[in-house]
């Protein structure tokens, strides 16, 4: 029982890192822009597809093509905010419509292209670090949990350290005071969105040989997001990268004590909990950012 308890364990692991790599990636850029992304699933779709095409169909390198992805899959996001968001940055309900919109023409253009098959892709290594006999961690397992430690750490610095980042935290807490101070508003969005959607991307990429990976992959992972970042209270970084990690263990106990339908049900009542008992979130307040 202990063994599989710290089993279960390293599993949730793994798994509040890929979350909280896509739910941070979704609040940077509402915290920001103001628009509900719900094409923010499709984007680690996108970068899980790279890998497909980069890795397996075409033998780059493992790192090299989820680097490829991570950046494709930014410049995917500064497309959305020129094309989509920027021109509706008045009327959020409208990029919310439009995000939906993107979200069908990326699912189409993976079909296209893929088809509708589920792709298996081979593994980028067999290794596995054991802990005791039946307790381990597979390699591939630990390059998600290394990048989301080093990605968020960096995104952190990035916020916190320098001085685009207190941009972006400036037009995210009051845009009109940022304006004044001659702080971009369109810069800072467009970096937002570059950021927001790499993450989620690199996120795709890296899970890409773990997964199946297939033209609709990316609906469980925005809903996921959606319960991890109310949980976390909307527009609060730190608050999904708690939210991601309690989550992630819940359902992943629950999925192996249980089964998977109940660790769904859980999740949701999780949320409707805390919406019942803190409204904003557990870190979240009345205020947008």
């Amino acid at each position: 029982m202990v063994e599989l308890l710290a089993q279960t364990g390293l599993n949730a692991v793994y798994a509040a890192s890929y979350i909280s790599l896509v739910a941070v990636g979704l609040v940077l850029i509402f915290g920001v822009m103001g628009v509900v992304n719900f094409a923010h699933g499709e984007l680690f779709m996108a970068g899980a597809y790279a890998v497909v095409a980069l890795y397996a169909d075409m033998h780059v390198p493992f790192f090299v093509a989820v680097a490829i992805g991570m950046a494709f899959v930014g410049l995917l996001g500064l497309l959305m905010e020129w094309a989509l968001f920027r021109p509706l940055k008045d009327n959020p309900l409208g990029g919310l419509v439009a995000s939906i919109g993107f979200l069908m023409i990326l699912q189409s253009l993976a079909v296209m292209g893929f088809g509708v098959r589920m792709e298996h892709i081979p593994p980028v290594t067999q290794e596995v670090v054991r802990f005791t006999e039946k307790v381990g961690l597979p390699v591939a397992r630990l390059y998600v949990i290394v990048a989301a430690v080093v990605f968020l750490s960096a995104l952190w610095y990035f916020l916190k350290r320098t001085r685009f980042g207190w941009a972006l935290r400036a037009s995210a807490q009051d845009p009109e005071a940022a304006a004044l101070q001659g702080i971009s508003i369109t810069q800072t969005a467009r970096i937002a969105m570059f950021i927001g959607a790499a993450l989620a991307g690199v996120a795709g990429a890296l899970t890409a040989p773990l997964v199946s990976v297939n033209p609709h992959m990316g609906h469980s992972v925005i809903v996921t997001a959606f319960i991890v970042i109310i949980v976390g209270g909307v527009g609060s970084l730190e608050g999904a990268i708690l939210a991601s990690i309690a989550y992630a263990f819940v359902h992943t106990f629950v999925t192996t004590f249980w089964d998977g339908v109940l660790a769904d049900i859980v999740g949701l009542s999780l949320m409707l909990i805390v919406l019942i008992v803190k409204p904003t979130g557990l870190f979240g307040s009345a205020d947008r950012a």
